[in-house]
């Protein structure tokens, strides 16, 4: 460690470390527009000038080591003359056009400035202009003349998402921060450079003018899409959600978010939501009151259960739903006396398993891994904040291998591929077994040959020590899951590595801990898609889009005697008979349980849109109508307590316990012609498909064509 004297303070640090470390540690403001803690230092924008005693001159906090008993002073007149001098030269080309500019109210050069900006400027020459330039739907380059060049939106590119796709042109005052071909900016985590911009350059399109920052509400969630769990601000203006911006969390999503997170509120107030019960009369939907509705459900359901018995009833949940919604949907078909419900839509294998299929190890380790081992999955398509940590674990040194059908451009080097048709993988993964067994002496499960590839992937996992083995959404979609679980999990124990599943959804761990799982004699969700249930619900979700059965599963309603949908939006339409309005997440609290098992709770943020009504209370009245005992929760946190228990309700992890990754199945080659259905990036739900911006970016668009070229996939894309 070393010492130095700051503003007449010492502080400790680390050898290497630099000033602005310091004054970070010790709580000392130093005005920056460049510097930031997750981006390389470039200082280019010298507003952190500081005194250093001893130096001829002022020197860049973010950019000058300390050295033991230095002495530094932040607020000196020498360091307080040169940021006026840095703020001077920045405003020399700035517009100063605060009034009209979108980022007024949360703008850092505004903000710094009123502290040390002067009243009035030695210029009077023209200021330059910047042309804008059009990037694409999600981000807005129209006043680019306010750029100060602090380059954070070039270095986020390059070193955190892994592309470059914006740089600097020219020199001096003819520099600009351009995609310099024209191009438009495609990363799945763009948005990210909207939150680092400093000045009104680079802004969000769907927010553009629609809200001043002091007129929107803070409330913090949770985002209900992938596995991540990235927390948020939801931002909300007259009981309207504006905007959704990260909130930090180092050990979840840092203060990154993937661009679904940031911007899928817009469907929340698109014209698809359903916003009053309806019931299909005459082949045309009508709108009716909650009791009317309610009352036709319960007695159809009723005189099912009368003329067909319980087990002609079922459910099928979403795992994008809250623990509160997916337990609560359980209760009821099981109070009715089936054990038909199933959140594993778009499986092909459904094997019966102890404990909950989890991450294997924290979400924050991922930046640390010094060798990976990732089976059927586009991790940065799929995970995209996955993929930031494992993309700096990349950058520190550690080996990637993939086992997938596709070379998809990870963003990072990849050190060991075995690309195989799906059916195949069950064979890679013995080739890469054999091949460590024949290092280490051992007899693979299942004998397979050493290829190279195996051989370089096997030689990868047996070396360095933080180790990890996903299994990505396709191979837990997949007709041979439990083979290639079984052969990941001797590879594991093999190398020393964990072994764990990504998770497709929000709450796909939450969903086996609410028990959204068929019991002893139930129907799994590939034989209620196949039809023959005369009562079927479905929770959030739209089997057309979000299950294996595809476009197959518009015969649903016609194999079903009556279909109930539960959806926060015009959904189901062609198989429903009667539709009923929740809330989404932004309008209802619940839980959701994140891959690593972390529990996080969040309540509403605006109120229920028109007669929408928070899930868990509607099938709370229906357990009530229907007589089934047990439905008194008079809150969500009530029906977490039942959930989870009571000594554990209020645990913010999972207990150990009851999270396994473990199978006594043993390894068995599977279906060559195995092809497993995964949602692409931005059809995962049903709120990411309505919202506009994302289905106009290049990922969506190029989904479009491959559903186009293969009707049979539906919405979702084969991994």
């Amino acid at each position: 460690m070393i010492e130095i004297d700051l503003d007449g303070q010492k502080v400790q640090v680390t050898e290497g470390s630099m000033i602005m470390h310091a004054a970070d540690k010790a709580g000392t403001y130093i005005p920056h527009f460049c510097y930031h803690k997750k981006l390389s230092i470039a200082a280019n924008c010298r507003m952190c000038l500081v005194d250093v005693e001893k130096a001829p001159k002022p020197m860049p906090a973010c950019a000058t080591p300390v050295t033991n008993g230095m002495i530094v002073r932040t607020k000196s007149e020498k360091a307080i003359k040169a940021q006026q001098s840095v703020m001077e030269f920045l405003l020399i080309n700035h517009p100063l056009d605060c009034p009209i500019c979108d980022q007024g109210g949360e703008c850092q050069l505004q903000d710094l400035a009123v502290g040390y900006g002067g009243s009035g400027s030695r210029y009077d020459e023209e200021k330059r202009v910047v042309m804008h330039k059009d990037i694409g739907p999600l981000i807005s380059m129209e006043e680019m003349s306010r750029c100060i060049h602090c380059t954070r939106c070039v270095r986020f590119g390059q070193e955190l998402a892994g592309v470059m796709e914006l740089g600097m042109i020219h020199r001096g005052e003819h520099s600009e921060i351009t995609t310099v071909l024209g191009d438009t900016v495609d990363s799945e985590v763009s948005g990210n450079m909207i939150d680092l911009c400093p000045v009104g350059a680079l802004t969000s399109k769907p927010f553009r003018y629609s809200a001043r920052p002091w007129e929107l509400s803070r409330r913090k969630s949770v985002s209900p899409h992938d596995s991540t769990g990235a927390n948020l601000i939801v931002q909300v203006k007259n009981n309207k959600v504006m905007r959704v911006l990260p909130f930090e969390n180092n050990d979840v999503n840092e203060c990154w978010l993937a661009d679904r997170d940031r911007f899928s509120y817009e469907a929340l107030n698109g014209d698809d939501r359903l916003t009053s019960p309806m019931i299909k009369q005459g082949g045309e939907w009508k709108p009716v009151d909650w009791q009317t509705a309610l009352e036709y459900v319960a007695r159809n359901v009723g005189d099912i259960k009368r003329d067909h018995g319980a087990k002609a009833i079922g459910a099928l949940v979403s795992p994008h739903s809250t623990v509160e919604e997916l337990f609560l949907a359980g209760k009821l078909v099981r109070g009715l006396g089936s054990e038909n419900i199933d959140y594993r839509l778009r499986n092909a294998e459904f094997t019966n398993h102890e404990g909950v299929r989890w991450l294997g190890t924290s979400i924050a380790s991922l930046s640390t891994l010094q060798r990976a081992l990732f089976i059927g999955t586009n991790l940065r398509k799929d995970h995209p904040l996955f993929a930031l940590r494992v993309r700096a674990a990349v950058r520190s040194g550690a080996h990637v291998s993939v086992v997938h059908d596709r070379a998809d451009d990870w963003a990072m080097t990849i050190t060991g591929a075995s690309i195989l048709p799906a059916g195949q993988w069950v064979q890679a993964l013995a080739d890469i077994a054999t091949a460590i067994g024949n290092e280490k002496g051992a007899k693979a499960p299942l004998q397979g040959n050493a290829t190279d590839s195996a051989k370089g992937i096997a030689a990868s996992l047996l070396s360095g020590e933080r180790k990890a083995i996903f299994l990505g959404n396709a191979a837990a979609h997949h007709p041979t899951s439990t083979s290639l679980l079984a052969l990941a999990q001797w590879i594991g124990e093999q190398t020393g590595a964990s072994v764990g599943f990504l998770g497709e959804a929000a709450n796909t761990v939450g969903a086996q801990l609410a028990s959204a799982l068929p019991g002893e004699g139930g129907m799994n969700a590939g034989q209620m898609l196949a039809g023959g249930l005369k009562a079927l619900f479905l929770l959030n979700t739209e089997p057309e889009f979000d299950s294996a059965a595809g476009a197959r599963a518009r015969a649903l309603g016609q194999a079903s005697g009556m279909v109930v949908t539960l959806s926060p939006f015009k959904a189901n339409l062609d198989i429903s008979d009667v539709l009923l309005p929740i809330a989404p997440w932004t309008e209802t609290p619940g839980t959701f349980v994140n891959a690593e098992g972390r529990v996080q709770s969040f309540h509403a943020v605006v109120k229920p849109l028109g007669e929408a009504r928070p899930a868990w209370k509607v099938l709370r009245v229906l357990g009530n109508m229907l007589g089934v005992q047990g439905f008194d929760y008079e809150s969500a946190s009530d029906v977490l307590v039942a959930a989870r228990g009571a000594a554990d309700a209020q645990q913010p992890m999972v207990q150990g316990s009851l999270l396994s990754n473990r199978t006594a199945k043993a390894a068995w080659l599977g279906d060559t012609e195995a092809r497993p259905v995964t949602a692409a990036i931005y059809q995962l739900d049903g709120i990411v498909r309505r919202a506009p911006s994302l289905q106009l970016t290049a990922d969506a668009q190029s989904a479009g064509r491959v559903r186009e070229s293969d009707p049979g996939l539906a919405m979702g894309v084969a991994a």
